[in-house]
């Protein structure tokens, strides 16, 4: 009996399609916002601007707390609820292919990239926080 290997980017790249073109970083990236929202699910919804505002008063909030806010405010943000696959999925939904995206374009300091990716789907009041959280969560990854 083979044992179970646990490196679910590992696992899924050999089962990829040959286009397909994510990272092991941005796949684990991907991943951990997969697991995320499926904790989220139980949780209740919680607004941005207070979400936002609690983590910059509490200087000492990590990865998960804001992987938290974003999964748990997503849908406030975009207006409506996003569509997120099972962590290890290699096939990949609109709305994780923007966040892969808009992911890429905050560590690569794409400002232009980051601007077209937020007007085009974020509300224009939820903008700013959507990005600070996305720039937080890339900073604060250990494999960034």
């Amino acid at each position: 009996m083979v044992p179970l290997r646990l490196d679910l980017a590992a696992n899924a790249r050999r089962f990829a399609h040959p286009s397909c073109k994510i990272s092991d970083s941005a796949f684990a990236f991907l991943n951990h916002l997969r697991f995320t929202s499926m904790a989220c699910r139980a949780k209740p919804r919680a607004d941005l601007f207070e979400a936002c505002a609690l983590l910059h008063v509490t200087r000492s909030a990590n990865l998960q707390a804001h992987s938290d806010a974003l999964m748990r405010c997503l849908a406030q943000a975009l207006g409506k609820q996003p569509i997120l696959h099972a962590p290890g999925t290699v096939e990949t939904s609109f709305d994780e292919n923007w966040l892969l995206q808009l992911e890429q374009a905050t560590v690569g300091r794409d400002d232009a990239s980051i601007a077209f990716l937020l007007t085009s789907r974020v509300l224009p009041e939820h903008r700013r926080l959507i990005l600070f959280l996305v720039i937080r969560i890339s900073a604060l990854s250990p494999l960034n």
